[in-house]
């Protein structure tokens, strides 16, 4: 539980479209967004534990690239946040209320975008002794399991508090939260891209 926890706790760009979901379309969204990056949590901490070498290998060797890629990718998406009418989502939220599947999806290709969380992952491992040698198949299975369950829990909590104080923001507060948040976003990645980009020039000896 505690390394899912850890894995979900960082305020990364999934945590802040987790709470920007909250506030505009209710707990429900925000959780399924959390579902989603659960999920994808899980994805890459089954390829760290059962040791596919091949997969850490390529990330370890392409991290830049990787880095540079994913960057980009939350680039776009803070655009769209930024420039985005949360008066028009809200009505969209009217005819498609359960749309929870999308939130889903949407939360677990956010967080897949980023494969550099395997080396937070590594040492989470390493420190809580998971998985380990004399561990039984049902072990693993249970440690995995509760690797969800904290993740879950965290965005439990964090979609509960944040939905308590949604009802004091009115349809302009929301938008300048949405653009809040978008440019944060978008700070961090565009940091995130020059920070690649100038160690992958590094790494071909251009600078």
């Amino acid at each position: 539980m505690s390394i899912g926890i850890f894995l979900s706790a960082p305020m990364g760009p999934i945590g802040i479209l987790c709470v920007q979901r909250t506030l505009n379309k209710g707990r429900h969204s925000g959780f399924f967004t959390g579902v989603g990056a659960a999920a994808s949590d899980l994805f890459y901490c089954l390829l760290t534990g059962l040791g596919i070498s091949l997969v850490t290998d390529f990330i370890a060797d392409h991290v830049n690239i990787l880095q540079i890629v994913g960057s980009i990718i939350l680039i776009v998406y803070a655009l769209y946040m930024i420039v985005h009418n949360p008066v028009s989502q809200i009505k969209e939220n009217i005819d498609q209320r359960d749309d929870y599947l999308r939130d889903t999806v949407t939360g677990f290709l956010f967080t897949l975008s980023n494969p550099l969380i395997m080396f937070l992952i590594i040492p989470l491992f390493a420190r809580f002794g998971f998985p380990l040698p004399e561990y039984k198949w049902y072990h693993v299975i249970m440690g995995y399991a509760f690797i969800v369950v904290g993740a879950l829990l965290w965005w439990a909590v964090i979609t509960f508090f944040v939905d308590k104080v949604r009802t004091h923001f009115n349809i302009r507060s929301m938008w300048l939260i949405n653009r809040i948040i978008g440019i944060i976003i978008l700070l961090l990645s565009v940091y995130g891209l020059v920070t690649g980009v100038w160690a992958y020039l590094q790494e071909i000896n251009i600078i």
